[in-house]
């Protein structure tokens, strides 16, 4: 069984893949393969992206060992899932015979990069192998890896906000205070995940660029998990509206938030009644308050309009606690700052930051919350992603690169041949085919990450994945082609033959 429904992984797919093993050719072995065909958002000027999640998948669905008892569970599923409650095509002698035959491991073997690593559209990030008779189950794990495209695309546009925010600071932040970057975009979104499960996936992917975040299972699952018990993510205590609203003054309730935090970090929502009041008569009521305290405030809108808000609230920090202004020309407010939570996109958060700018603000006075934008607000088009089939041995031999190559649409072209992935002399990830499909380039950084059940002894931290991304993301041209001359020269040779 696989994940906490206790589903067998025989309809852990979509239902036509269950009917493939009739279709499929008699093969002596089937190679696949995973790619996001384009960049975040369809962006063509910046196509890097991250990769990361194939862990999960593997250890939670994939590495599984299968009984009888839940292929014939699997069974009584498909005598009634066809049209009108009838039988469904199922190939229950293959999946029988995983359990007898395969000591009930799953009978492919999966590569796939490195997690964390940095590489553009079109590279393979995972690529399937099956042989023999069960060749006709290569694309079936298709639904179950497809997956990896939520991670890989939370984490892409958690690091392109962070390429951001680093602009700003390096054009208005003193070097002295670059520690604060690691903090300033704040995962908000737990509530906004379908599942528990979906937090966890995507919380993590955030935390490979961020330390902030309010999605504590995403926190303590890459901490105690995936980093050996070592932090990853960390919060601050904040108000909430009904918080406010339980006191009889705002005044009051944050001189309780005031009371409790005061000395260390702490956020007070300020737009339960009215905003601008709250700036301009609560806030200076409490100052000497919090003056005493010595701690750090941080104020946040969380309505009207988004840019408005947050420069209305520096405008009173300042006017309130005073500002100094850095090495760079730009003013950084003693003591308070605003956090902006509600609305923030990728496209919202540059929006801000240049009215920031613009106002005389250096960046470190803001942070920002992404929820719904951040965990929820994107899907497998965002990037594109895809798995086709790109090799195949027939039964008597014969060798064959497969390609899809539509006339209607050629952004959904396959990539043939068995592949490796080769950095060249810049460290860049190019896309090669396999000249002997049994022995993989030496630099190949592919690595085998499922084989017949067999997973790595060890996984990498997630310290050392933040690590990779950190090294990798930069040294990459925001656009450029991965695809090797000697792959190109393939695809051009099955364009040129067509059908």
């Amino acid at each position: 069984m696989a994940g906490p429904f206790n589903i067998p992984l025989a309809v852990l797919t979509d239902s036509y893949k269950i009917t493939h093993p009739f279709i499929y050719p008699e093969a002596q072995r089937m190679v696949a393969y995973g790619e996001f065909r384009q960049g975040y958002d369809k962006d063509t000027a910046d196509t890097r992206l991250v990769f990361y999640g194939i862990r999960y998948i593997v250890e939670n669905y994939i590495a599984k060992k299968w009984t009888m008892e839940q292929v014939k569970q699997a069974s009584v599923f498909f005598k009634t899932h066809n049209a009108g409650f009838t039988a469904f095509p199922f190939p229950e002698d293959l999946f029988i015979k995983i359990v007898e035959e395969h000591d009930g491991y799953f009978p492919v073997k999966i590569e796939a990069l490195p997690e964390g690593t940095a590489i553009h559209a079109h590279v393979p990030v995972y690529q399937i192998t099956a042989v023999g008779e069960m060749s006709r189950l290569v694309t079936f794990l298709e639904t179950i890896l497809t997956m990896i495209w939520y991670p890989s695309t939370v984490a892409t546009l958690s690091r392109r906000a962070k390429d951001l925010i680093a602009a700003a600071y390096e054009k208005s932040v003193d070097e002295s205070d670059f520690w604060s970057l690691e903090s300033r975009l704040h995962d908000f979104g737990f509530r906004g995940c379908t599942s528990v499960e979906q937090s966890i996936i995507g919380g993590s992917a955030h935390l490979l660029n961020f330390t902030g975040t309010d999605t504590m299972s995403a926190a303590y699952y890459a901490q105690f998990h995936l980093n050996n018990g070592n932090p990853v993510g960390n919060s601050i205590p904040a108000s909430e509206h009904s918080v406010m609203t339980a006191f009889k003054t705002e005044q009051e309730a944050m001189e309780a938030m005031i009371s409790n935090f005061g000395q260390g970090v702490y956020a007070c929502v300020m737009d339960s009644y009215d905003y601008q009041r709250a700036l301009d008569k609560v806030l200076p009521a409490v100052a000497a308050f919090k003056l005493s305290q010595g701690g750090f405030l941080v104020l946040r809108p969380d309505s009207g309009d988004i840019v408005d808000s947050v420069l209305m609230g520096l405008l009173a920090a300042e006017k309130v606690f005073g500002a100094t202004v850095n090495h760079k020309g730009y003013k950084v407010i003693q003591g308070c700052g605003v956090i902006q939570g509600d609305g923030v996109s990728f496209e919202t958060l540059k929006r801000i930051l240049e009215a920031v700018l613009k106002a005389g603000y250096a960046a470190q006075n803001c942070a920002f919350g992404m929820g719904g934008g951040l965990l929820q607000k994107l899907n497998r088009d965002t990037m594109s992603f895809a798995t086709k089939l790109s090799n195949i041995v027939y039964e008597d031999g014969t060798v064959r690169d497969v390609m899809k190559h539509p006339v209607t649409d050629s952004g959904k072209i396959s990539l043939p041949g068995v592949l490796d992935v080769v950095r060249n002399a810049d460290g860049i990830p190019m896309v090669h085919p396999r000249a002997d499909v049994d022995k993989p380039h030496k630099d190949n950084i592919l690595q085998v990450v499922y084989d017949h059940g067999k997973v790595p002894s060890q996984w990498p931290t997630f310290s050392e994945l933040k690590e990779r991304v950190e090294k990798e993301w930069d040294n990459l041209p925001k656009a450029f082609d991965p695809i090797a001359t000697d792959l190109n020269n393939k695809i051009n040779e099955h364009l040129a033959r067509g059908f």
